[in-house]
């Protein structure tokens, strides 16, 4: 029973910890606990709903039908030599958020976060290529990048937020390896990758 219990807790914790919500979370944040959250509501709902609508729902429903058509379980979407699709479907959900984030010249730092999950999808899928390394631990890490890139960028201390995402990736990387997705180099190398790819596309890009 508590075998069971374990596994259904890991499964949970991977459904809520979806890596396609690092954007939304990273918005939600910039304008709830930043000078941001001076902007209009309706303005900063079309930012975040935008966000959610290309870099969640529309990724998330594709590749859910691509998987029905071919009849495929989760677990036999996720074998190696088929994962690239679902890699590109997402990739190109985000290449056109990035864009009409452009064309409603949306600042920087905003679109920032958008490009830093962008680099971290098109980073997992070539690693992917010849080695399986978690994009949920990536996401993770891409939130604990995007800390530091805008402590940096706002001048805060960002000790205690990042305190507790290294707990939740810790959680969340030890649920990837009870359900026997990773292994434990996996998840440390997703969220080192997440991590830098944040900070790049955030404060360098």
């Amino acid at each position: 029973m508590k075998h069971r219990n374990l596994i259904i807790a890991a499964r949970v914790i991977s459904l809520v910890f979806t890596p396609f919500y690092l954007p939304v979370v990273g918005l939600t944040a910039l304008f709830v606990f930043s000078y941001l959250s001076l902007l209009p509501f309706r303005y900063k709902a079309a930012v975040v709903g935008l966000a959610y609508l290309f870099t969640v729902l529309a990724p998330t429903l594709l590749i859910h039908a691509y998987r029905r058509y071919n009849g495929w379980t989760p677990v036999e979407l996720g074998r190696k030599e088929r994962r690239m699709v679902p890699y590109v479907i997402s990739i190109a959900c985000y290449f056109a958020c990035v864009y009409l984030m452009e064309r409603m010249h949306i600042p920087r730092f905003m679109g920032g976060i958008l490009i830093a999950a962008l680099l971290i999808q098109i980073t997992c899928a070539v690693i992917n290529a010849w080695w399986k390394i978690s994009t949920h631990t990536a996401a993770i890490g891409g939130v604990a990048g995007a800390l530091f890139a805008f402590a940096d960028i706002f001048g805060f201390n960002p000790v205690g937020w990042l305190c507790g995402v290294f707990m939740l990736a810790g959680l969340l990387g030890t649920s990837r390896m009870i359900l026997r997705q990773h292994t434990l180099a996996q998840v440390v190398a997703g969220f080192w990758v997440g991590f830098a790819c944040a900070v790049v596309g955030i404060l360098f890009v």
